[in-house]
């Protein structure tokens, strides 16, 4: 009886001293399974955990700057935009939340404007303007943006950008029949952050008997406003631009929308088109900037 009490104490003492050793041993994570983990707790980042870069094909847009005479930057530069130290300043990745970002202060201006813009100007062939579009081929352009930053005007409230346009112009027989020196044709949409709303402006004309010569003057056409949607403040917002024959639709985070199809409509098939997208900042106030980010923006014909 003594010896099996003796062997039971020395069996107990063993396991004991062999739990005492496991205990105060550390565990090392296996660094495969944390790797596993972080990534199901990081959902689907495609770019990194740290870091993200918009996908925005630049291959067929140049880009306007409010510096020099203003300088432009066509592709294939304009591809190179993210190491490039001419346009750092105005147009870079903002790498957190993945946007192409577009920053804008008063400076240089193109011969129909006052104000400057840091703004993309479609081109169907790269590096040409000479290759447009009509409303009868019809073209769409939709993109997800943000007004991130905008001063404020002397009576308190923001200053106004345009984000979005369609612009017309004269082909070079209408140029030459009309006696203008370049191809510049009314923009037959603007579209404005103002004050966290969104507004509209597009030409009417004023008169619709006008006859085909003079229907092609800046003269004949004047501005209707309009505002669309809610508010869409300093948030994230999609927006769509649809042109086809005899018709023009803006839609707002694929819900709200407004559609042109009267004469006016009609009648702007004269003209050939480009899109643009950036921003087109509406004040010449010392100090004054807006900052506009894309996040994704995306043409089709």
């Amino acid at each position: 009886m003594r010896i099996k009490i003796i062997a039971l104490f020395a069996i107990i003492t063993i396991t004991l001293i062999g739990c005492q050793k496991e205990t105060s041993t550390p565990v090392t994570p296996n660094p495969i399974e944390m790797e596993e983990e972080e990534e199901e707790n990081n959902g689907d980042m495609v770019e990194g955990i740290d870091y993200f870069i918009p996908h925005i094909d630049l291959n067929n847009w140049k880009v306007t700057l409010p510096i020099g005479n203003p300088t432009e930057v066509k592709p294939p530069e304009i591809l190179d935009y993210a190491s490039s130290d001419l346009l750092a300043p105005f147009m870079y990745n903002d790498s957190i939340d993945g946007s192409l970002v577009f920053y804008c202060s008063p400076g240089s201006s193109t011969n129909n404007s006052s104000y400057s813009r840091t703004e993309l100007r479609e081109q169907m062939i790269q590096g040409s303007n000479n290759t447009n579009w009509t409303f009868g081929q019809g073209g769409k352009m939709k993109g997800k943006l943000r007004v991130s930053n905008i001063t404020n005007a002397s009576n308190g409230d923001s200053h106004r950008v345009i984000i979005m346009q369609i612009h017309g112009r004269l082909t070079n027989a209408q140029k030459v029949l009309i006696g203008e020196d370049d191809n510049n044709a009314p923009p037959v949409l603007k579209v404005y952050w103002d004050d966290g709303r969104i507004r509209i402006i597009r030409k009417v004309l004023k008169n619709v008997n006008v006859n085909d010569v003079d229907i092609l003057k800046t003269s004949a056409w004047t501005d209707e406003a309009d505002w669309l949607g809610n508010d869409v403040d300093f948030n994230k917002f999609t927006l769509e631009i649809i042109a086809s024959e005899g018709r023009l639709e803006v839609i707002v985070n694929e819900a709200d929308n407004v559609v042109f199809d009267d004469i006016h409509m009609q009648k702007w098939g004269v003209f050939e088109n480009y899109f643009k997208a950036g921003n087109y900042l509406q004040t010449k106030d010392e100090g004054s900037s807006a900052t506009v980010k894309y996040y994704n923006l995306e043409v089709t014909h």
